[in-house]
């Protein structure tokens, strides 16, 4: 159907699962863009920022049967402290799709 978008709710990024928000995709002079937000607890703070770090992904949107590797254009998260346990941030992820 034209005009019609999957609702994405999950992204995995080198196998790791993310429940995802606002999921938008777009095409800039970079190429095609995909942006989302998502929770990130204090317990899993390490964890998900040592993956971002690693900057190129494997990305799998299951919701729309496709898979691409990725690369971080924009990376931003709350002011929320998580290093308290506890606290819940929102980290807001740009992709860059390379087929």
């Amino acid at each position: 159907m034209k005009g019609f978008d999957l609702l994405v709710t999950k992204v995995l990024l080198n196998e790791r699962l993310f429940l995802v928000d606002d999921f938008k995709e777009s095409t800039s002079k970079n190429g095609h863009i995909i942006s989302f937000t998502f929770e990130v607890k204090s317990e899993v703070y390490h964890d998900v920022t040592t993956l971002l770090y690693e900057g190129k992904f494997l990305v799998e949107l299951p919701e729309k049967n496709e898979k691409f590797t990725g690369t971080i254009q924009e990376y931003s998260t709350s002011v929320t402290n998580l290093y308290e346990a506890g606290n819940v941030g929102v980290f807001k992820l740009s992709l860059i799709k390379h087929f």
